[in-house]
């Protein structure tokens, strides 16, 4: 009885916490109602005659406004409790009180919006139609701005290098997944890192792509009025069945694994089988650095998300390459410790993972229509002079930084050098990371990867896996026991030390298997002896010599391999030190090599790959530290 009891009590609480947020939602829409006029469900056309759902919300005036401008994957109907659509209607009543029209659109193939859905594959002329659009209807001023996170920023940065005449103004945040080729990464969207595919995108697919066969369409001849009529109780959102990914991604081969758990059939088959440098991922929505760029951006990174060293890239690239001195000298950063899309949650002790890195608030409403009110509505705010050109947040010492360049022009690449005797195997052995060359010939050292029990991701920069990772910097000191990791440390610090900037590595390894993984972590070690990580990188050994080729490692050779910058903004206080792990696998946060040279995603079984990193004078593993001079 109890027991009904203890049922009935949750079922009370889950019916009053849904009836509370239908009823927030009402309170919301009426506050809209009242300074708004509202069209939802708009269908508007693009050039192939395909229409995109679209819902407007604009001042009560007879002034023509400017527009800022949301296109997502995501439901953003206002009704029922979805989880993708806790604030439907808050961004548009923020908006139009601050008087912007806010127009929010679903991509082609999602939901009401027609056609058939691609993630990176729509055309970008989606979006310059839209801003086309938009531009001639009477309330527009012309001046569009784009705003988003995520997958609501993905698409931008190739719309902005068609240079649309209404694109005025731009604020991606968490941007990467739209970031394919820049400077020394091909992600292709966060697909890979150093050509190993980031597990993310299979536990993001399987609940947000869309499945042909089963989807539902209206017919053409339906009215806005029919559809919005209809949207209140049905909204073509799929309720997905709740997975475990802890245990979902460990399902061999990679390309069944959302087959394996009964999921919709969509685009995950076809992306799953591209190389780094497959054709199809320069057809799509991708930005690639060959590109031109016209759009003056505010951009929002965050530490611990998936793709910190990308983004960066990407505004220097813009930064150095625009052809516009307008567009080139009107880029500006903020960098926040958080999480993927959580610039907001910061608060008085922002916890990432379980580390403290304590008051990360920004007044991110007043920064970004600070923005918008200078490009869109002409104010003369004087925002360019007084937002800074870099914000960066640095941990450990835990406080806002300026620069006008990233990284910080007071920061100085310093080399530290991977030494030991050859035992540097765990939190017990006795790597080092010195300063000094090392002036004799070392011992490498070894370790066996299997890919059947690969080194568990613990935290990290990731986002979207459920509840296979939780992202974040955890101390890391349990799991270097395990014999897989290498461990190399710096002595304790007399003398703080901040890192602001990219962290390169180089290693020369060797292998018994055609090909194997190598991974860093980088890791701030305090005096109590927690090992907090920073970031984290890959490299898959066959693309050594870049991601437009294959070339297999045979036993007994040395390789050298430069792996993908990592990138932080850290302050190891005095008695503190700086950790390197390396290893070769870091699962579920990417793919496990199977260590046979095959295709490695339709593989059922792997072989154990017997690895090496070499130290000495003719092979000196390294890491360059942006070390920042006082």
């Amino acid at each position: 009885m109890k027991h009904i009891s203890l049922l009935s009590r949750l079922a009370f609480v889950l019916v009053l916490c849904v009836s509370q947020y239908a009823q927030a939602q009402e309170d919301i829409l009426k506050k809209l109602q009242e300074i708004a006029v509202i069209e939802q469900k708009v269908m508007m056309p693009m050039r192939d005659g395909v229409r995109l759902a679209t819902d407007i919300y604009r001042p009560k005036t007879d002034k023509p406004v400017p527009i800022i401008f949301s296109k997502t994957p995501y439901n953003f109907n206002g009704w029922g409790d979805g989880e993708q659509k806790p604030n439907a209607y808050q961004a548009a009543l923020d908006a139009v009180k601050r008087g912007y029209a806010y127009v929010v659109q679903n991509e082609r193939g999602k939901f009401f919006s027609e056609g058939d859905w691609d993630i990176l594959g729509p055309p970008t002329t989606d979006g310059y139609d839209a801003f086309s659009w938009m531009a001639k209807q009477p309330w527009s001023n012309g001046k569009i701005g784009t705003y988003g996170c995520s997958s609501t920023a993905e698409w931008q940065m190739a719309v902005a290098a068609l240079d649309h005449p209404s694109h005025a103004a731009m604020v991606p945040m968490g941007f990467g997944a739209g970031v394919g080729r820049v400077g020394p990464f091909m992600e292709q969207g966060n697909w890979y890192r150093g050509g190993a595919q980031q597990m993310l995108f299979t536990t993001w697919l399987y609940g947000t792509q869309t499945d042909a066969f089963a989807r539902p369409n209206f017919p053409k001849t339906a009215s806005s009025e029919d559809l919005t009529r209809v949207s209140r109780f049905y909204d073509l959102a799929p309720e997905m069945p709740k997975v475990d990914w802890a245990q979902g991604l460990k399902h061999l081969p990679v390309q069944d694994i959302i087959k394996n758990a009964n999921g919709q059939k969509g685009i995950y088959e076809k992306m799953i089988v591209r190389k780094p440098n497959d054709p199809d991922w320069y057809k799509g929505g991708l930005y690639h650095d060959n590109m031109p760029f016209g759009v003056p951006s505010y951009w929002f990174v965050s530490w611990y998300d998936v793709s910190n060293g990308p983004n960066l890239a990407l505004f220097n690239h813009v930064r150095k390459n625009a052809t516009d001195p307008n567009v080139r000298d009107n880029q500006f950063l903020v960098i926040a410790p958080t999480l993927h899309c959580a610039y907001k949650r910061a608060t008085e002790n922002t916890i990432v993972g379980e580390r403290s890195v304590g008051d990360a608030r920004l007044d991110y409403d007043a920064l970004i229509y600070g923005w918008f009110d200078h490009w869109l509505k002409g104010e003369a705010n004087n925002v360019l002079k007084t937002t800074p050109r870099v914000r960066y947040y640095t941990m450990g010492v835990n406080k806002w930084q300026t620069s006008e360049t990233w990284p910080p022009a007071n920061a100085e690449m310093t080399t530290y050098y991977l030494s030991s005797g050859g035992h540097a195997n765990s939190l017990y052995g006795d790597g080092k990371l010195t300063s000094k060359p090392v002036e004799k010939d070392e011992k490498p050292d070894a370790f066996a990867y299997d890919p059947a029990y690969p080194v568990p991701s613990y935290g990290g920069n990731v986002c979207c896996t459920g509840t296979a990772i939780q992202g974040g910097s955890f101390d890391q000191h349990q799991m270097e026991t395990r014999q897989d990791i290498l461990v190399y440390t710096t002595e304790p610090f007399a003398e703080g030390v901040e890192l602001s900037g990219s962290i390169e590595t180089t290693l020369y390894t060797a292998s018994d298997a055609k090909d194997t993984d190598f991974t860093v972590k980088l890791i701030d070690v305090y005096p109590d002896g927690k090992a907090y990580n920073l970031d984290e990188t890959i490299l898959r050994a066959r693309y050594r010599d870049g991601f437009d080729k294959e070339v297999w490692m045979a036993k007994g050779n040395v390789y050298k391999l430069n792996l993908s910058p990592m990138a932080t903004s850290n302050y190891f206080a005095p008695g503190h030190r700086i950790r390197i792990e390396i290893s070769s696998s870091n699962f579920p946060r990417f793919d496990r090599n199977m260590n046979t040279g095959g295709t490695n995603y339709d593989e059922v079984k792997g072989v154990v790959a017997h690895n090496q990193v070499f130290h000495s004078t003719k092979y000196p593993s390294q890491v360059r530290l942006p070390i920042v001079k006082k």
